[in-house]
């Protein structure tokens, strides 16, 4: 079949050349289509389901939400593993399915089975699912804030939009903001109304979070004397809102035979119809709500802020679509803010922060870079070598085909193009099979033109090309499925691993499958269409030089073997020495350009206290003059796909050009060195410095945001946690530890409400009415809607924060007694005290867990690995009930490039055999591989002289097995092989 390949292509050269150029065209087209990204996204299939009820604290969000909803998961087909967190107010259970299951099928099971789970979670609890999107789909972020007022740009008008010369800000639609909070409330309401719906609808945008200012709400403060004076609960008013709130439908009614739609809308639109509306009649006069409360607009309790540059500010996130391209998606998303941000009210101002798009862009040119000075090199040493341009340009030709080609099988593969995939490109393995070809037509017309003594024949020309092409089909088949076998064994890797090392297989196989076809059909069209004339083959000054100088040292090494064989042997033992003390890293570290800070505080940390403190730190770090601006978000933003505490912060360092740097700072170390120099001084916070990326990298292999990680089991978290300092301890002792931690578990302070069941009953009251009473007092109760146009705000009846926060007057709130006109105080049926509680309930499996986790810094994970885990692992004994277990970030390094050696057993058996069948007389087309064992060791010896790691990424290729090449003398009677 392969003959007939060949006679067509030859015979029908021009129809080969027409269907190249336009299936390389075609290929141009899918190049443009082709996903890229920086990195490949290694999240795995899952469905996280969050659920917030801010009236329970993490042990019975636990017992309460979590356990339900990971029991009601269980069984789900394609279920590998499930994980939780359950912390005050918020759970989040992230369930994950293997690799073959469709996303979209899994999350119709997860819907399936939370509507079960329904009736075993507390009343008015709403799990939710997350959005379609990935834990590396955070593609573009940015902020909305204020410009500075008074400038030229932004003058302080009296009576106009913005900002008024008394300092408040004036709405478009009359409303003047004096407060802090109203302020920030309507930056949130500008993001939440204006800016992401117009976001959402960008193609590829699986949703928009927010996180920053104040969901505005208009909030009813209540004074507890006049509630007692007027004799109404908090109940009662939040009741007579609702009632006060309502819009029914009446059908329609007939008049003078027309039908009028009757409309009986009685919802509440301003402030004042808010006052107004009615709670009770006391001696048949009306009490109004402005009677015994106070309302204002406000905003929510929130769970998450947002700074930069030390300001307050909203940051909004572009969540990207599952198995999008991250590039389109954050330049679509970045014009359509470009065209949001003309129509932004006066004085506030939206601004992109951090752009994925501008990383793929840098990761693009890098490859860009390096595959065209790989090709041009390529193209270099083919002019030099070859002594033919002709030929030379064919084997050219071939470079860019192949790659659009490939790009094509990327698409139809659903392969994305990175700095993994496409960097693994080897133009030099491209242009191999093409070359042997070329070279033997050269030869066969060569011979054929000295043996007839002229030019030859169209007809002679033809057939020299098709049986010089025939005579190469063998070993370029062997050459190819050679290599083709290297790869084999990472298409078989799962997980992490598979979809790290799965798209960088494809890619070259798919390059190499095309120079392959290329080199059966193109090459020999190609060269029966250009080769012609006097054809010679001669050897180029380069080859001629080269020969001078190694048929002396071939011809000695072939008369004495055994010195030549004891070096190579002794080189090749001492090769092995340096591997085995070579370090180890999974991946290269990718320089994203920016630096990810995460500040942690004492579990007992307030949401305001870790905002005062992180815009602390933004002063520091943007003194840097290399430092652009930072931005950061603190707690957990509005759809929780990264959820964190109040007293963790998450802060991005965006860097000028290196060329904006001051003088003597020339690499991103120092730049690091100088920012832990400035925070410092600053205490109330530990700080874990990372990039972006990376960041997400950590967190999504072991669910935990370090380079290393050792998880402790068990139910006791006491134990887990005492086990867990002495894990850290040993890992402190280590070289290369930083920023070592123990997951916090304990320290966060709780305000125990106690009832009095007796005093209660002697009041004629029941638990229900006083638990009512605390409920709507301190954490607020929903008492309607107001809409304004499409927008719609919650109307909340709770204590202003003055008297939420003093526990004399949350003490003296009054709970109305069944008699009329008569209350007690709070005090006289309940006591309060304080206690130290649970900060986070962390489960893997169903089962709690401790981690210990820390980043490796000055020295390589493997060693790292090999030196201090391992210690870690037995600093503190096992107790009953618990197990240790390593993080997959520290395994990965020494089990995947241990993986990728089993995965090529025969090459390894094949290097160390053939030496010894050499001296049996071995095979030529064998004594070929007799160089694999050496040229393993010379790199590993290249690697550790310039003091590199070893990666995973670069041990799939330390074995490099070529065919038998073509001489030019003839071949030895035992070659199993066409002389090559």
């Amino acid at each position: 079949m392969i003959e007939k390949l060949l006679d067509s292509a030859i015979r029908f050269r021009w129809g080969v050349v027409v269907v190249t150029l336009i299936i390389a065209a075609f290929g141009a087209a899918q190049l443009l289509k082709l996903p890229i990204d920086a990195v490949p996204d290694i999240t795995n299939k899952q469905v996280q389901v969050n659920t917030v009820a801010p009236a329970l604290g993490p042990l019975d969000m636990e017992r309460l939400v979590t356990f339900p909803v990971e029991t009601a998961m269980a069984g789900i087909p394609g279920l590998e593993s499930s994980r939780s967190i359950s912390r005050n107010g918020f759970s989040q259970v992230t369930v994950v399915f293997d690799e073959g299951v469709d996303l979209y099928f899994a999350r119709q099971q997860v819907a399936e089975r939370l509507t079960q789970a329904k009736e075993s979670l507390p009343e008015g609890v709403e799990p939710q699912m997350g959005p379609v999107t990935t834990g590396l789909g955070e593609v573009l972020m940015y902020v909305v804030e204020y410009e500075p007022a008074g400038t030229a740009k932004n003058p302080k008008v009296a009576g106009k939009p913005g900002f008024q010369p008394d300092g408040s800000y004036l709405t478009t639609d009359g409303n003047s903001l004096t407060d802090e909070v109203s302020k920030l409330a309507y930056l949130r309401t500008v993001q939440d109304w204006v800016i992401r719906p117009q976001l959402k609808t960008v193609q590829g945008v699986a949703g928009i979070d927010s996180i920053g200012g104040y969901e505005k709400q208009f909030v009813v403060e209540p004074d507890p004397a006049k509630l007692a004076t007027y004799h109404v609960s908090f109940s009662e008013l939040a009741e007579a809102l609702e009632k006060a709130n309502i819009s029914v439908g009446a059908n329609f009614v007939e008049r003078g035979g027309e039908a009028f739609l009757v409309k009986a809308d009685g919802r509440i639109r301003t402030l004042d119809e808010i006052g107004r509306a009615t709670v009770t009649t006391r001696g048949g006069i009306a009490v109004a709500v402005r009677d015994v409360a106070t309302v204002r607009i406000g905003g929510d309790l929130r769970t998450g802020a947002a700074s930069e540059n030390g300001n307050e500010v909203v940051v909004g996130t572009a969540l990207m679509i599952a198995g999008g391209n991250s590039r389109i998606v954050a330049n679509a998303v970045a014009e359509r803010l470009g065209e949001v941000a003309k129509s932004m009210p006066p004085g506030i101002k939206v601004k992109t922060v951090l752009d994925r798009s501008k990383l793929v862009n840098a990761t693009i040119w890098t490859v860009e870079k390096n595959l065209l000075e790989g090709a041009l090199l390529v193209v270099a040493v083919l002019f030099w070598l070859l002594g033919n341009i002709r030929a030379a340009l064919i084997a050219t030709l071939v470079i860019p085909i192949s790659f659009l080609m490939m790009a094509m099988g990327m698409n139809a593969t659903g392969t994305s193009g990175n700095l993994m995939s496409l960097g693994a490109l080897d133009f030099g393995l491209i242009v191999d099979g093409s070359i042997i070809i070329i070279e033997n037509c050269l030869r066969r017309l060569a011979e054929r033109q000295h043996h007839e003594g002229r030019l030859l024949t169209l007809t002679e020309r033809l057939h020299e090309v098709f049986e010089a092409s025939r005579e190469m089909v063998r070993p370029t088949i062997y050459g190819q499925a050679i290599i083709f076998l290297v790869f084999a064994p990472l298409l078989t890797f799962t997980g992490v691993e598979g979809k790290m090392f799965s798209p960088m297989a494809i890619t070259v196989m798919l390059a190499l499958g095309g120079a392959f076809i290329l080199s059966l059909t193109f090459v020999p069209a190609m060269v029966a269409l250009l080769i012609r004339g006097e054809v010679s083959e001669k050897e180029v000054k380069a080859v001629a030089l080269a020969k001078e100088r190694y048929i002396p040292l071939l011809d000695k090494a072939v008369a004495r073997p055994w010195p030549w064989i004891g070096a190579g042997v002794g080189a090749f033992v001492l090769a092995g020495l340096v591997f085995l003390m070579l370090g180890r890293e999974f991946i290269p570290q990718l320089d994203e350009g920016d630096i990810a800070l995460q500040g942690i505080r004492i579990p007992s940390t307030s949401l305001s206290q870790s905002l005062t403190l992180q815009r602390q730190i933004e002063k520091a770090a943007i003194s840097l003059p290399e430092v652009a601006y930072m931005f950061s978000k603190t707690g957990t933003a509005e759809v929780g796909t990264d959820p964190m505490p109040p007293n963790i912060s998450d802060s991005f360092v965006i860097l000028k050009p290196k060329e904006e740097w001051p003088a003597g700072v020339t690499s991103k170390d120092e730049v690091i060195e100088r920012l832990e120099a400035k925070l410092k001084p600053l205490v109330g916070s530990a700080f874990e410095i990372s990039q972006p990326i990376e960041l997400r990298f950590n967190e999504l292999i072991a669910g935990v945001r370090g380079d290393i990680a050792i998880k402790l089991y068990g139910d006791d978290l006491d134990a887990m946690s005492a086990a867990g300092a002495k894990v850290a301890a040993v890992l402190n002792t280590v070289p290369g530890a930083a920023d070592v931690k123990v997951e916090q578990t304990e320290g966060f302070p709780q305000l125990d409400v106690k009832f009095d069941r007796d005093a209660i009953a002697r009041y004629g009251l029941t638990l229900q009415d006083v638990t009512d009473t605390v409920a709507a007092a301190l954490g607020g109760r929903e008492a309607g809607i107001v809409f304004e146009g499409d927008r719609r705000f919650d109307i909340v009846v709770r204590l202003p924060n003055a008297g939420r926060d003093d526990l004399d007057a949350v003490g003296a709130l009054p709970v109305m007694l069944p008699q009329e006109g008569a209350s007690i105080p709070l005090s006289a049926v309940a006591s309060f005290g304080f206690s130290e509680g649970l900060n986070q309930v962390s489960r893997d499996n169903g089962q709690r867990r401790v981690v210990v986790q820390a980043n490796v810094r000055g020295n390589d994970l493997g060693q790292f690995h090999r030196r201090g885990a391992k210690q870690g692992r037995s600093a503190s004994p096992i107790a009953a009930g618990q197990r240790h277990r390593m993080g997959r970030t520290v395994r990965e390094p020494a089990s995947r490039l241990a993986a990728l050696v089993a995965g090529h057993p025969h090459r390894f058996r094949g290097d160390l055999r053939h030496p010894v069948c050499r001296l049996a007389r071995i095979s030529a087309g064998d004594s070929g591989l007799f160089g694999n064992p050496i040229g393993v060791g010379g790199r590993c010896v290249r690697i550790g002289a310039r003091r590199f790691a070893l990666l995973g990424i670069g041990s799939s290729r330390l074995h490099r097995a070529g065919g038998c090449r073509r001489l030019e003398r003839p071949c030895r009677d035992d070659c199993d092989q066409p002389a090559a």
